[in-house]
């Protein structure tokens, strides 16, 4: 289930923050832009809410859910509000194997190779590197080398346009991104137009290392 959306445009909106009242609206912007997956932060006021108004909104056109997912009756909130996404901070085999049998679609957070063969024992349909500022792009290639080649991996926590190129060479398949894309008392304009931005950067960047690796393959032919 992640894979479809994932292929689709592989960036998770981050919405720290919203209240359910612009919850709508600012989706619709993110949505137009061509993002397909969401997560309201639980620290956000009424996220329960939010989320329901989410997946009321979109069915099953975007993947909506949770970030900051920390306890097993926050994944019944989610589920009871109709989100199938949960997003943690953290690696907690309990907590994934709970979420899966809920029938939920689950991207704990992973620091280090442990971290990350721990979530993926667990069921985890993805892994989010966080923070991605203290896992440089040099340390996720070293990751990958021993990973399961079609693990879906994010990276989070300080990524902009200008770096998601080099954490795509390294072998990231996506990302989550927060302030970059929304945070309260933005305008819709200035998030529709950020938006479109990110996605541009994020398809241009990833292009650009298929057509070397295509130009790899016939180097070596």
């Amino acid at each position: 289930m992640l894979n479809a959306y994932a292929n689709r445009l592989p960036l998770i909106a981050i919405l720290r923050g919203v209240a359910p009242d612009e919850v709508v609206p600012v989706a619709s912007a993110l949505s137009r832009a061509g993002l397909v997956m969401m997560e309201v932060t639980l620290n956000s006021p009424a996220p329960f809410d939010s989320i329901e108004k989410l997946s009321q909104q979109f069915g099953a056109s975007c993947l909506t859910g949770a970030g900051t997912v920390t306890a097993a009756r926050q994944v019944q909130e989610v589920k009871k509000a109709g989100g199938r996404l949960i997003v943690s901070p953290h690696t907690d085999a309990e907590l994934i194997r709970f979420s899966k049998a809920e029938g939920m679609i689950v991207v704990p957070g992973c620091f280090s190779p442990t971290e990350v063969f721990t979530a993926i024992q667990a069921g985890a349909n993805g892994v989010k590197l966080f923070p991605a500022e203290l896992v440089t792009p040099s340390a996720v290639k070293a990751m990958r080398a021993v990973l399961p080649s079609d693990l879906i991996m994010f990276a989070v926590g300080g990524i902009s346009s200008e770096n998601m190129a080099e954490y795509l060479r390294c072998g990231v398949d996506g990302f989550g991104i927060g302030s970059s894309l929304y945070k309260p008392g933005k305008s819709l304009d200035a998030i529709a137009a950020d938006a479109f931005a990110i996605v541009k950067a994020f398809k241009t960047a990833s292009d650009l290392l298929n057509a070397r690796a295509i130009e790899n393959q016939l180097q070596q032919t």
